[in-house]
């Protein structure tokens, strides 16, 4: 079955609602990668794979939170859809002060 293709809009929706989903904790960065790379980008883990330069087994372990692999690899993996990795609080409550609705404090 040959899946519709998205807009820019809507690819860029989908983004956005998984990225909040992953800062909120619902979502680990493996499912988000997985999630990403089959809903926005209908690409197979072999393709994928292979346009960002790494084996399929290297993203299967990334999309399954298994393996250790370096910050490079990671934001190569990332790239094509638009993130890349970062530093973010852990405390919730201080990632809802940075990326919450702003609380009338300017800087």
């Amino acid at each position: 079955m040959k899946r519709r293709e998205h807009t820019p809009d809507e690819r860029e929706a989908r983004l956005v609602a998984l990225t909040r989903q992953l800062f909120a904790g619902e979502i680990s960065e493996g499912r988000l990668l997985r999630t990403l790379r089959r809903e926005v980008l209908g690409l197979s883990q072999e393709d994928y794979a292979r346009l960002v330069g790494v084996s399929r087994r290297t993203l299967s372990d990334m999309e399954g939170d298994k393996g250790n692999v370096s910050l490079v690899v990671m934001n190569r993996v990332y790239r094509p859809l638009g993130l890349r990795v970062g530093l973010i609080p852990r405390q919730s409550a201080l990632l809802e002060r940075l990326f919450g609705a702003d609380d009338g404090a300017s800087g």
